[in-house]
Order: structure tokens, then sequence, then C-alpha cells
């Protein structure tokens, strides 16, 4: 069939010019609307805090622990024998023979059911895969997580046709790698704008764009590629999913990008020019691309964090055995407070980000609770916290921690990679979200009841009688609600008792903090709203701090539930107990200083600031530097056509 008139191909690929009304609606639209099953972390920003929901710890069942723990046996001596991590940070590349071998063992069928030829392991095992190849090489741990977190095999399993898993999913699981392509030169966070055009045509859709950033674009055979469908009649149109291959004519990869870390990283800038893809190949209807890729976003989202659990765990290993080796005025540094207070700090991280993402795993396996709040709280917390056990770790180890391990190896010390640790995690803060759009995706969960039920009353486009019946509802929901924040459990001395048992330090109290908390935090959120009202929704700085507070709460639950399941266990429960009290002592700090900076912040004057950064008023500050950046624009040109460029497209085999 032929395809699309050039005349008709152009009006469709024009950019679309959407107003802030409208990206939000978009983004709206997008989101799950209702909440079906319980949520620990929605209920923690609504004032209630659920233990019940998380303790007793969730348990995996025995067959899932003997044979995640066998993959985990096998991949540890791969990663041993077969990975040289100095090699691809020198040459940028991961070897063929390693992604080869990765294949082999099936680790890109991980999370790819048994039927299909993949290995089936659960969430809570993927990720303590995931934690220790990345620690093996953190581009690895991309390689892997890019493929099956949100590549091709999670949408096909949630949403593909049988058809398409019968197609797809044995490729995926052994010898295929995929890659999910979003983002565009000049559009990232805000979808409305997508560029990328599929026009039916007959049996196929022609797809006409440009991707970048496209995480293993650059040796991908199969592609899951958001456009938009154009609305026409008949046709609701709509951002679209797609499994697209990736050796379809009119595909180019230009250029394989290179960043500050994550050398070996396969990521590039994709080029797609009446670029034909079969009806059936389409995921879901269409329109429903974005909902299928947050949706998918939910568990996806803890590959993240799994990797910042396994560095903080590499950070607190070469952290004890330096600082142990290492003397300074007459004893080990680990002694000096200064040094000690960091020590301290990754660990008892260390062992609260375990605790949130094994939790949240363990919570996404038995799919019983939702967890889009928790796997984004996790990605958020763990990003944000492995970023700093990294930059801790570099300033314990001094000028050998800004010294690079090759260098360190060729005047004879032991070549300890923490400088390049810091740059790789220096991504996650970026990844599948960055942490202020995080902050905002999280807050607008976090508010859903309170939207539910007075939403009407701030939107401009409801009527009085829609804003008065709001009224009715809100007054109805918040007669109920308020009265609740003001006591509870957090207030009784005996509360979480069993958090509290004979010869073991007090976890009970941390808790009653938690609940008392919550409920502090809940009560911000309301007269916040009622404060600003429509206006709540421009104030970022103050959603990210009661974000940042939900955080550590969920934070310090999850400590304090793993504490007491290992010492039930009778695995290092003592231990596990120092650990979960220490963290929350630390986390409680925090979270003071977060509500202190609710309100009392420099928010006004930083917009101030800004207006005058931005109308040139500080431009007489810039003087007397020397501007190291070359000549081009701000953001390619990524006009559709044929590509003028070389393919740089390289699957491997």
């Amino acid at each position: 069939m032929s395809a699309p008139s050039d005349s008709f191909d152009t009006a469709q690929r024009s950019e679309p010019k959407v107003s802030e009304r409208e990206a939000r609606q978009v983004a709206e639209a997008a989101r799950e609307q209702g909440w079906r099953k319980p949520s620990f972390a929605k209920e923690l920003f609504l004032g209630r805090f659920r233990l019940d929901l998380i303790h007793p710890h969730p348990a995996p069942q025995a067959e899932d622990v003997r044979r995640g723990e066998a993959f985990l046996a096998t991949l540890r001596e791969f990663c041993e024998t077969r990975i040289d991590g100095a090699r691809i940070e020198r040459e940028a590349r991961i070897p063929d023979e390693v992604v080869n071998g990765l294949k082999e063992l099936g680790a890109f069928g991980m999370k790819i059911d048994r039927k299909y030829g993949g290995l089936g392991l659960t969430q809570v095992y993927y990720n303590k895969a995931l934690a220790l190849v990345g620690m093996a090489n953190a581009s690895i741990g991309a390689l892997l997580s890019a493929h099956q977190s949100i590549g091709v095999p999670q949408p096909l399993k949630m949403f593909g046709t049988q058809e398409q898993k019968d197609t797809f999913l044995p490729r995926l699981a052994r010898t295929d790698i995929s890659a999910f392509l979003l983002t565009e030169p000049d559009v990232g966070s805000d979808p409305a704008r997508l560029a990328t055009t599929a026009v039916r045509d007959g049996d196929d859709y022609v797809l006409d764009g440009v991707k970048l950033w496209t995480t293993n674009g650059v040796v991908a055979d199969l592609l899951v590629v958001m456009a938009r469908v154009p609305k026409s009649e008949g046709r609701k149109g709509g951002i679209t999913a797609f499994v697209v291959e990736a050796d379809s004519p009119g595909i180019t990869v230009e250029n394989r990008n290179a960043f500050m870390g994550l050398r070996g990283l396969e990521n590039g800038v994709t080029r797609f020019h009446q670029v034909r893809v079969p009806a059936a190949n389409r995921i879901g209807p269409e329109g429903a691309g974005l909902k299928i890729a947050l949706t998918t976003l939910n568990t996806g989202r803890l590959s993240l964090p799994a990797m910042c659990v396994g560095a903080g765990k590499w950070c607190l290993k070469i952290a004890r055995e330096w600082t142990a080796a290492r003397e300074q005025w007459g004893k080990p540094v680990a002694h000096h407070e200064a040094v000690g207070e960091k020590i301290s700090f990754i660990a008892a991280t260390t062992f609260a980000l375990e605790a949130v993402v094994d939790l949240a795993s363990q919570m996404a396996d038995e799919d019983r609770n939702d967890i889009r709040i928790e796997a984004a709280l996790a990605k958020l917390y763990g990003s944000e916290m492995g970023w700093l056990m990294a930059d801790e770790l570099v300033q314990i180890r001094g000028g050998r921690g800004f010294e690079t391990a090759d260098s360190l190896a060729a005047r004879g010390e032991r070549a300890v990679p923490a400088e390049q640790v810091l740059r790789d995690m220096r991504i996650n803060r970026i990844f599948e979200g960055s942490t202020e759009i995080m902050h905002l995706l999280i807050a607008r969960e976090a508010v859903d009841a309170h939207l539910a039920v007075a939403g009407d009353i701030i939107d401009p486009d409801k009527t009085l009688s829609d804003k008065a019946k709001a009224g009715a509802q809100a007054g109805v929901f918040y007669a109920r609600w308020l009265p609740k924040l003001v006591a509870g459990a957090g207030q009784l001395p005996n509360s979480y008792a069993e958090f509290h048992p004979k010869g073991h330090l007090d976890l009970s109290a941390h808790l009653r903090y938690v609940e008392r908390t919550s409920r502090k935090l809940a009560r911000s959120t309301f007269y916040a709203m009622s404060r600003w009202q429509g206006g709540m929704e421009t104030k970022q700085g103050f959603l990210g701090r009661i974000v940042d507070i939900g955080a550590e709460l969920f934070a310090m639950s999850a400590a304090c539930v793993r504490a007491e399941m290992l010492r039930t266990g009778g695995e290092h429960g003592r231990e596990a107990y120092q650990l979960a009290d220490v963290f929350c002592r630390q986390s409680r700090i925090r979270v003071e200083e977060l509500f202190t900076r609710l309100w009392s912040n420099t928010d006004d004057v930083d917009r101030k600031v800004v207006n005058g950064v931005l109308s040139g008023t500080y431009t007489w500050l810039e003087e007397g530097i020397i501007d190291p950046s070359g000549d081009g624009p701000w953001i390619a040109d990524a006009t559709p056509g044929p590509s003028e460029r070389d393919n740089v497209h390289r699957p491997i085999r």
C-alpha cells in the first residue's frame, strides 16, 4: 500500500502546540485513576499509619527462593570470572562476549515467564541480580534493566495480546535486546508535546520522528516506541505504543551518546523516516501509550533503587576496609568522629534502603497492594541517598577518592573506583523520572483523595453548580477525616510494643513517631490546600518537601519492619535493630528540618531572583570568565525526514 502523501505527512508531523493546562490534562489522563487495592504509602500521606499492610513483613515462596538463589550463584560466578569492569570503563563498551554470555545465562529473561523461555524470577530476585551485576559494572545493570524493566517485555507482559507474547517474548528471553523510546530532543517530562507521529495506512502505521537518549537503542533488536496517532474520523488517536523491529527500513541510529558515567551505556539518537509498522504490533488501543508507560514503571522503577542498594553495600565495604587501614594522628581514621559519622550514615542508610526496596518488591510479587507510590518513593529515595553515600565515600577516601582506579593501580595501590561509582550514580537522580518530576508525580498521588472530593472546587472549567456540589461532598469528607488527625496510636506509650522485645533497642518509639508525624503531614497538606487552593500545583518547593517527609517515614517504617523480621527469623536481629534505630534517629532529624522548611524558606524570594536572572538583571555577575562551551543550538534540530548520517546500529549476536 502507498505511504501517506507528503503534504498530509508534513501537516501531521508538526510539533503539537499545547498550553500548560492541556499538558497537565494529558498527564492526568495517563495516570491510573482508581485505587482498587490498599496502599500503605497513600494512607501514610492521609495521616493513617496502616502498619498492618506491611507487618509482618511479606515472605517469598520457598520455590522462588530456591530458584532465585541458584541463579544468583551462577550470576555471581559469571561476574567474578567473565566481567572486567575496568576494561569496560577504559573502552567505553561492554564486550560482545559479555553480552552473549549474559544471554546464555538467561539474564535477559529474568522477568519473562518460563513458558516463554525466561527465568520467571520474582521482583525480589530480579532486583538482587541487578544489584549484583550493577556493581560488576553499572552499564551492565543499566543494559539489563532498560531491556526488561521498561523495554518491550514488561509492556507486553501487562498489555500485549497473546499473539504478541508468543511472537516476541521467546526472542526477548534469550537472543534479542530491547529499548524504550519516549524522549525527544525537545520533549522530556512533558509528553503532551510528543512530535513523533504514527499515521495509519491500511494494515500498517507509518512512523516519523526523532528519539533521544534511547538506552540500548544502539544495540537493540526490538523497540517499544511511543508515537502520536493523529485524531481522525472514527479514530481516537493520541500517544500510542508500538513494538518495532530495530532493523526496519527507515530507522537510523544517528549517534551513540557519551556521558560522565555509565561509559559502557549503548544510548543513542534514533531517527524514524517513513517506517512501516504492522498494526498488529500496536500495544493496547490508540491513545493508551502513556498509561501503558506509567503502569509499566510502577514496578519498573524498583530496578534503579535496587542498584543503589548494591552501591551502598559496596560503599560500606570500602569505607570499613579503608578507614580501618588508614591511620591519622595515632589511630584509624574510622575512630575520628568526623569520619565515623559518615560511616554510620552509609551503614544505616544502606540497611534502610535495602528494607525499602525488598519490602516494595515483595509487595509487588504478592500483588495484594497498590505500590505505585511505594515504588516511586523507592526510586526517589534510593537515587538521592545512593548519590549521598557515594559522595561520602569519596570524601572518606580523600585524594584517593578523586583519583581513578587505573591511576591508583599504576602507583601500586588498590584500584578502588570510588570516583567512577560517584559518576555512575549521578544519573539515577535523572533516569526514569528526575527527582523534581518524581516529587510532582508522588505529590499528585498523595493528594488524590483530596482532589477526588474537592477537585471541582478549584477547577476553572466547572460550573457554579458543580462547585457547590463538590463543596458539599468535601464538607462530608473533611468532617469525618480531620478529627482523626488529632490523636492516634502514636500518643500511646505502649503502642507497637512488639518492636521493643526484651534485650533489644526500642523501635516502637520510632513507629509511634511515624504515626504522629503522618498525621502532622496530612494536616500540613490540608492547610496548604486551604491556603493556596488552585495555586497549590505551582508550589513545587512545598510539594517536594511534603514528599520527602513521606519518603523518610516510609523508609523508617520499612527499616523497623525489616529489623523485626530479621530478629524473629534469628538472623542478625540485634544488629538489625541497632541499624534501624540509628537510621530512624538520623531520619527524624531530617524530617524535623523539612517540616521547618515547609513554612520557613526562601521560595518567594527565589522566584524574584529567577525572574531577574532571566531578564538579564544579573548579567554583570557573569563577567570575568571564559565559557568553554562549543557553538551550536541548545536543542538539536529534530525535523522529520530521511537521515543524513551513518547508521551506527550494531546488533549483538
